[in-house]
């Protein structure tokens, strides 16, 4: 193994934009053969330099029912918290989450899922998709100051 590619467009330059601490811009979700919707609520979402990612989704209530009908497992308390580690695909733009015995979920938003990212200046767009490639979510998160 060699050296860690450093600079513009390297996987340490990908990180190191990830990291930090973002907060929750929108969340739609495409549930098959309906409407997109936009659930309303707060989230929160952390990455740090050991590819940790922690995100935390606080929809209110009519939007953890949209959730509900569009096959998501949603908790009693209608917060989703979840965290673990990731591996960042460079290439492909992913960001899928190393399940070490833990149990994936189901559903459309399980953690099995890749969740694919965009970036542009401060915002940070994770589209989950099914596997025939179509969206099932997107997320819009915007960087929080550094503190």
């Amino acid at each position: 193994m060699g050296p860690v590619a450093e600079g513009a467009g390297s996987l340490a330059a990908a990180r190191k934009y990830l990291e930090g601490s973002w907060i929750l811009e929108s969340f739609e979700i495409f549930p098959p053969g309906k409407p997109a919707m936009k659930l309303v609520g707060s989230g929160t979402l952390s990455y740090d330099k050991y590819s940790n990612l922690r995100m935390e989704l606080r929809p209110d209530k009519a939007s953890a029912n949209i959730l509900r009908d569009a096959g998501v497992k949603v908790p009693d308390d209608d917060r989703f918290s979840t965290d673990g580690r990731t591996a960042v695909d460079l290439e492909n733009h992913k960001i899928t989450y190393v399940l070490d015995g833990k149990a994936p979920g189901s559903g459309p938003l399980a953690l099995s899922r890749p969740r694919y990212w965009q970036v542009e200046n401060d915002m940070l767009t994770l589209t989950t998709k099914d596997d025939s490639g179509n969206p099932v979510s997107v997320g819009r998160w915007r960087k929080a100051p550094a503190q």
